[in-house]
């Protein structure tokens, strides 16, 4: 194939050199040389003929003439530049964008865990009758884990914020607690050391910890020698035994690990505090663990009753758990961006029509020629591919700059997203949608230029012949779906930015300027908190808050167990026990039996607090007191309620003086008295209810291993003043706790990043949608008016006024805008209640935005329209008589 003109050469010279011969045996026998080589060329017949048959014989007809199309689309493109580059430029947008969420979405939603035999990890909840999922209680796990016959393994773990020290510095990080089946379940070993050992999965065993290789990198120095690191945690001393691999991230975030089984069991069946992983046996499905755990429940419900809260069990693959809550919101962005793909394919075809109207006569003149059908299919198969490519190569250096910045815009909350890049699978996704982009077209151009009559293609008027009216019709379709198609996304993105908006400004329940948030982890003791302890506690926090409040521009300080809104999913709920006389249950079983009669018990979230807190947000007391000074460490425990617990407990009753418990919060099983109702705060996020909440004193219940410790400080100070003096007196009274310090609005940022993002690139996705129409509507007006050229000369020359033509331009736009609007509107309507799920205080049909997006579709279409439209009012009738 390669040395094809070396071939067709030799066999030129053996032609010649047959002839040669031929001609001088009819030369011997008398002829003139005339006469000989007349005679010669007719005994050996046609040589066209003959080279055109070794030509197919050779197989590579095909391959100059692909070569041939190629060459001839380039010179197209170089001769038709300003169409060439609007078409590249045009697909580039679309498939670059595509490309780019394809990366997201492929290391989020499709790539496998990297874990052996991803597919049989699965992740385990309990099953209430009223349908709702909460996490595994401990015994209610034993039973899981020893009566299964489906799971080669079960693992518990739960994980939370931590202070470590012994490393280079101290660190606030999250630390997972695990059970001895933890690694073994995902199937994953260390990159140094081991795992646990037997005798530190026991209680009051030795202490040990495995690392995540990040924090193996910045605080223990990546050392080989792993035997002289002993990290202190929550009051005791833990030996580093293992580093784990790089790529190894679960539960995401987490930076050590250790054995769940050094604290003492805690038999409670009603506290769900463990989170379950596990392995189903090869050949197991989904479906029949999850039956297999069910009967299991099952059974254990028929033998304790009432001391039980499960009914059955909920088992979904791991992979669907982790990425459960952003699936709807990646489906969406892929959504938006496959629409506005479509848009620019339709814009390029609009193009496509304009050209193939204007190269009638070339395409009739190599049918007449003899080219058929198929001939011209691939010479415009040939001429798209080089467009597609051109937009597609020129899209995926995009989606390269795309990659790089969409991790300064992506939510930390987004799962798997260390994987995001450009690599194989999303190279091959580009390719495919280049490939399918340039075969569309190709065919769509080749259908527009077949079914012409030749002769009348032929004596078209002149070369730059415009078209028919069916092109014109067929262009103004296209833009009308482009129209239709873009105001799709336009909406999707105006419903997210009135949710976007609506949730910025509602109100948390307090004021939230000028707040500066510090959290940390003060020291907890291995063996829990007890009486000395939690003084020890209060008596150092309380010395940090009078310390910070002296600082100049503070005008109050507070302590909290967790930020509220920005951090409400720190905050722990549960059931709690209202005593009305009562005696305080003993123990916690006894606490699980008592809390099963629903009209002893209500449900709340466990708010840790001091009394600054409530100064310092602004948050109101409604009735009774707040805490105060007699409220001792040694005096009765007092709690506060928020008003949404005041109406939904006692709706028609005095809560104050009502005696409650609600230790299995932190596991003090101390009595609480009811002394005051606090105005309400949306603490679990903007987006959600006014919570219930039970608010109990920090000075009486100490910050303990289930609470985020948070100084809350309201102040007039800047905080790159306030920050470095709040450091200095954490390092002068607790220097082994690390401090996070931040803005309410910074964390409030945090909160929202997840939102923001999905509206910042909808948003992106929209506004380039509406460039591309706007770029396609002036393109087929721009068409209209050069094909009616002498009609409007004959017009302006017969009397009409340059407004009449004006109008004549504008009402062609007007039209297809119109068209377009209904069509959108209609698909919109059906499309928009699919996202429904992603908005707050908007409904999915809001007819607002509805109104408020068709309105600015017309107002692009009339300002694309308007500038054809002044063209063609300034034509001149002399010189428009004489076009053509």
């Amino acid at each position: 194939m390669f040395k094809r003109a070396r071939s067709k050469d030799d066999f030129a010279q053996e032609i010649k050199a047959h002839l040669e011969l031929e001609t001088d045996d009819l030369k011997s026998g008398g002829l003139s040389d005339e006469e000989a080589h007349r005679r010669a060329r007719v005994a050996f017949g046609n040589v066209s003929v003959a080279q055109e048959r070794f030509y197919s014989r050779n197989r590579i007809a095909w391959f100059d003439n692909l070569m041939r199309d190629l060459r001839f689309a380039l010179r197209q493109i170089a001769r038709n530049f300003g169409f060439a580059a609007a078409a590249i430029l045009t697909l580039a947008l679309g498939i670059g964008a595509s490309t780019s969420i394809f990366s997201v979405a492929d290391a989020v939603l499709l790539r496998p865990l990297p874990y052996p035999h991803p597919e049989q990890l699965v992740r385990v909840w309990e099953q209430m009758p009223n349908g709702h999922r909460p996490n595994v209680a401990e015994s209610n796990f034993d039973d899981f884990l020893t009566q299964n016959s489906t799971f080669a393994s079960l693992a518990a773990y739960d994980y939370g914020v931590a202070s470590i020290s012994g490393g280079s510095e101290p660190a606030r990080v999250n630390v997972s607690s695990v059970s001895s089946g933890f690694f073994p379940t995902l199937g994953v070993q260390p990159l140094h050391g081991r795992l646990f050992a037997a005798d530190e999965q026991r209680p009051h065993g030795a202490p040990a910890i495995v690392v995540s290789y990040g924090y193996w990198q910045r605080y223990l120095g990546s050392a080989a020698d792993l035997s002289r690191f002993h990290l202190d945690l929550e009051g005791g001393s833990y030996s580093v035994v293992g580093v784990m691999p790089p790529q190894f991230d679960f539960p995401s975030g987490v930076a050590a690990w250790i054995p769940r089984e050094l604290d003492p069991p805690a038999p409670n069946r009603t506290a769900h505090n463990w989170q379950v992983i596990g392995r189903v046996r090869s050949g197991v499905t989904v479906a029949e663990a999850r039956a297999d755990l069910s009967v299991i429940a099952q059974r254990i419900r028929h033998r304790l009753g009432t001391q039980v809260d499960l009914s059955a069990a909920a088992v979904v693959p791991l992979s669907d758990a982790i990425v459960g809550q952003v699936r709807p919101a990646l489906l969406t962005l892929l959504a938006a961006v496959g629409l506005l793909l479509l848009v620019s394919c339709a814009n390029v075809a609009g193009l496509l029509v304009a050209r193939t109207s204007s190269r009638r006569k070339e395409l009739a003149v190599r049918s007449a020629l003899g080219a058929g059908r198929s001939r011209l299919v691939q010479q415009f198969l040939a001429e798209s591919f080089v467009l597609s490519f051109g937009g597609g190569i020129l899209g995926i250096l995009l989606a390269f700059f795309g990659v790089q910045v969409l991790p300064a815009i992506l939510p930390a909350s987004l799962p798997r997203q260390a994987g995001i890049a450009i690599d194989t699978p999303v190279l091959l996704f580009a390719l495919a949608a280049m490939v399918a982009v340039a075969v569309v077209l190709g065919l769509f151009a080749a259908w527009r230029a077949g079914g012409r009559d030749l002769r009348d293609a032929l004596s078209a008027g002149s070369r730059s012949h415009t078209g028919s009216s069916a092109t014109q019709r067929l262009r103004s379709l296209l833009v009308i779906g482009e129209i239709a198609t873009t105001l799709i996304i336009l909406v999707g993105a105006g419903l997210l930015g009135r949710s976007f908006l609506r949730l910025t400004s509602t109100s948390p329940g307090f004021r939230p300027e000028s707040l500066v948030a510090m959290e940390f982890s003060p020291p907890v003791p291995q063996q829990g908190m007890d009486q000395a302890a939690i003084a020890k506690q209060v008596h150092l926090l309380d010395d940090i808050v009078a310390r910070l409040r002296d600082l100049p521009g503070v005008t109050s300080v507070g302590l909290a167990g967790a930020l509220p809104v920005a951090a409400g999913d720190n905050l722990p709920d549960g059931a709690f026990l209202l005593l009305n006389g009562h005696n305080p249950p003993a123990n916690f079983d006894e606490f699980g039996r008592m809390v099963q009669n629903h009209s002893q018990a209500g449900h709340a979230l466990y708010a840790v607090a001091s009394e600054g807190y409530f100064h310092t947000l602004g948050i109101p007391l409604i009735r009774g007191r707040f805490f105060g000074d007699e409220d001792t460490l040694d005096a009765p425990n007092v709690a506060l309620i928020s008003q949404a617990l005041a109406r939904q407990r006692w709706p028609n009753q005095d809560p104050i003086g009502q005696t409650i418990e609600f230790g299995n919060m932190d596991g003090n099983l101390k009595p609480l008295t009811i002394v005051g109702i606090v105005g309400d705060v949306r603490a679990r996020g903007l987006d959600g209810p006014l919570a219930p909440v039970i608010y109990v004193d920090s000075s009486q219940r100490g910050m303990n291993v289930n609470s985020t410790p948070t100084i809350l400080m309201r102040s007039t100070a800047p905080p790159g003043e306030i920050f470095p003096a709040a450091r200095g007196i954490f390092h002068g009274l607790a220097p082994d706790v690390p401090v996070k310090f931040s803005t309410f609005a910074q964390d409030m940022g945090g909160w929202l990043a997840d939102r923001r993002f999905l509206l910042l690139l909808v948003a992106l996705f929209a506004a380039a949608a509406l460039m591309v129409a706007a770029v396609g509507i002036y393109g087929v007006v721009s068409f209209f008016v050069a094909r009616r050229i002498q009609e409007i000369g004959v017009r302006i020359a017969l009397g009409a006024q340059r407004d009449d033509i004006l109008r004549l331009v504008l009402g062609e736009g007007a039209r297809m805008a119109a068209l377009g609007i209904v069509i959108g509107m209609g698909a919109s309507l059906a499309v928009t209640r699919l996202m429904s799920a992603l908005l707050f205080g908007t409904s999915a049909t809001d007819p607002l935005t509805f109104l408020a997006v068709a309105a600015l579709l017309s107002c692009v279409t009339l300002a694309a329209t308007y500038i054809p439209a002044r063209r063609a009012m300034r034509v001149d009738p002399v010189t428009a008589l004489r076009y053509e």
